[in-house]
């Protein structure tokens, strides 16, 4: 017996048929999105579950929002989380199933809950914040300051932008006639290249950042100003990465961002070291601190003029003073001088007569002593002297066997010869 075949679309249809029964009702789903396309007006993603240990897909759906329901869906999502649906986001969507007998199976979308997606957001820009912080980066910007002279700007914003032109025209046409040298460094400033494109400026600027020229070290940039004209609040999303933040937090220069609306504040905004509205801003910025340093010159300039005018009128009040006082003190001087040399001469007399009785004294103590050391009074005492070849004798042990010796006392002397 021969068994009747189903053709396929026989069998498809049973599948429809199947699904329809079984999967009768709308589900919301929580998914991350690993793809994300518009073709002709509908948009077309791909679903991923990840394993929350190894990160590794567990689940994969294909998934359809028809024209009509993407036209509403869109826009209330931008609007709501300020970025558009892209690879990576979190997201939870109402579907149904659907299976077509050409093209199989489907979820259909019908709703997207953007709080969910605004939810996991913020729980990952804290987690970025707090892996910052961690790491003792987050407010090393903060610990740099603009320099005084402030005017070789390093720029990275998107080629050709308008807000690079309003930025640069800002500079120029200052009221103050300050002179700015500007460096671009073009990058994609939306996106999902953002993060990789502004990284390789920052390394193209670390690069000159300090070299040894003629004079030693030169550094030709004194701050980087990121700055990114009008765009859609939807593209920040590119600035709230921890790679791209880690860049910024640990740069050597100061950096100023002017990437957002005010109400907008990204995590590259609060890692920077000063964060502006908008490209003029910043300009206006730069230009404000350089007039700040100007005034404190002006104002150097006038308390130094003013310390001087001071000094040197002192100084001419007290030259003016001594001319006035010189003749007195001079007079006084000599008068003081002739006195004293009247005193010294009514004193000189006394004074030298005191002296010489002084010396004479000393001289005759001097006398009396040197008469206690006279030999003859020693021999008057009944002491006598002996000497060998005219010298005196104080060791017997210098004296041999008819050696002949002289003795002297008081009346005379006498020989005798040594006999052992």
């Amino acid at each position: 017996m021969q068994l009747q075949a189903l053709t396929l679309r026989q069998l498809n249809l049973m599948v429809r048929d199947a699904i329809a029964s079984c999967l009768p009702d709308e589900y919301w789903v929580q998914a991350e999105l690993s793809e994300c396309r518009e073709h002709g007006g509908h948009c077309y993603m791909e679903l991923i579950e990840r394993d929350e240990q190894s990160h590794t897909p567990v689940a994969r759906a294909s998934a359809k929002c028809w024209r009509q329901t993407w036209q509403m869906l869109r826009p209330h999502f931008e609007r709501a989380t300020g970025q558009p649906l892209h690879a990576g986001l979190k997201v939870l969507v109402k579907v149904y199933a659907q299976f077509h007998e050409a093209y199989g199976f489907s979820w259909i979308v019908t709703d997207i809950d953007p709080t969910f997606t605004i939810g996991d957001q913020a729980r990952r820009r804290q987690e970025i914040i707090k892996q910052l912080k961690d790491e003792g980066v987050f407010d090393l910007q903060r610990e740099l300051q603009l320099p005084l002279f402030c005017q070789r700007i390093a720029v990275i914003s998107a080629a050709g932008a308008a807000g690079y032109g309003d930025f640069c025209r800002q500079l120029e046409d200052n009221e103050h006639g300050f002179r700015f040298n500007v460096t671009l460094f073009p990058a994609i400033m939306q996106g999902e290249q953002v993060e990789q494109s502004v990284i390789a400026a920052l390394n193209e600027i670390f690069k000159s950042y300090e070299f040894y020229g003629a004079n030693g070290p030169y550094k030709p940039y004194d701050c980087v100003v990121i700055i990114r004209g009008g765009g859609a609040a939807a593209d920040l999303s590119g600035f709230d990465t921890l790679a791209l933040a880690e860049n910024v937090a640990q740069f050597p220069l100061p950096i100023i961002t002017g990437i957002g609306h005010d109400r907008d504040e990204s995590i590259l905004d609060m890692v920077s070291c000063i964060r502006v509205k908008t490209p003029t801003a910043a300009a206006a910025l730069l230009i404000d601190h350089l007039a700040e340093t100007l005034h404190r010159i002006e104002e150097s300039q006038r308390r130094i003029t003013m310390s001087i005018t001071t000094k040197i009128s002192n100084h001419k009040s007290q030259i003016s003073n001594l001319s006035t006082l010189i003749p007195t003190l001079a007079m006084r001087s000599v008068t003081n001088g002739r006195h004293r040399i009247e005193l010294l001469e009514s004193r000189l007399p006394v004074a030298v007569e005191r002296r010489m009785t002084d010396q004479k004294h000393r001289l005759e103590r001097i006398g009396l002593q040197l008469q206690g050391f006279d030999p003859q009074l020693l021999l008057a005492r009944g002491y006598s002297i002996t000497l060998h070849n005219g010298r005196a004798v104080r060791d017997p042990q210098q004296l041999k066997a008819g050696d002949e010796i002289e003795t002297r006392v008081e009346k005379g002397s006498f020989k005798s010869t040594v006999k052992g």
